[in-house]
């Protein structure tokens, strides 16, 4: 009997977490890693009351987000120089290439779905430790 080698629909459950590049920990979720998809990934990222990430741009792929519950400030451009709140029901685009880092400054866990263009997820992630400092911790 042949298997086929097309590739099929996947349920995942999240539960297992990974450390990503940025500082953050990801449930594991929608990759090429997970499931073998090859133009897109989607992930749970909560960033605990007072975390944020390292500085970082993501290369050639853009990253659509979703927040769940609480809020995130991101602080985004060449010198981290622009600055938005996302609060729960909001979404937030950011294009490819573009230098962020997003935060959580209550006291309130922040969730999140994220979306990118990039089903490998951590591959064109690209840290950005010259701006970590321009944004007060």
């Amino acid at each position: 009997m042949l298997q086929s080698s097309r590739p099929t629909c996947r349920i995942i459950r999240p539960g297992q977490t990974y450390d990503g590049k940025q500082g953050l920990s990801y449930f594991e979720g929608i990759s090429a890693e997970a499931v073998g998809s090859t133009g897109i990934c989607m992930h749970l990222l909560t960033i605990p009351p007072g975390g944020r990430a390292r500085a970082h741009l993501h290369e050639s792929h853009e990253t659509a987000i979703y927040v769940l519950s609480g809020e995130a400030h991101t602080w985004y451009g060449d010198r981290l120089e622009h600055h938005a709140i996302v609060r729960a029901g909001e979404m937030f685009y950011i294009p490819a290439g573009v230098p962020h880092l997003p935060a959580n400054l209550s006291d309130q866990p922040c969730s999140a779905v994220i979306a990118r263009t990039d089903p490998k997820e951590q591959e064109s992630v690209v840290l950005l430790p010259e701006l970590d400092g321009l944004v007060p911790e």
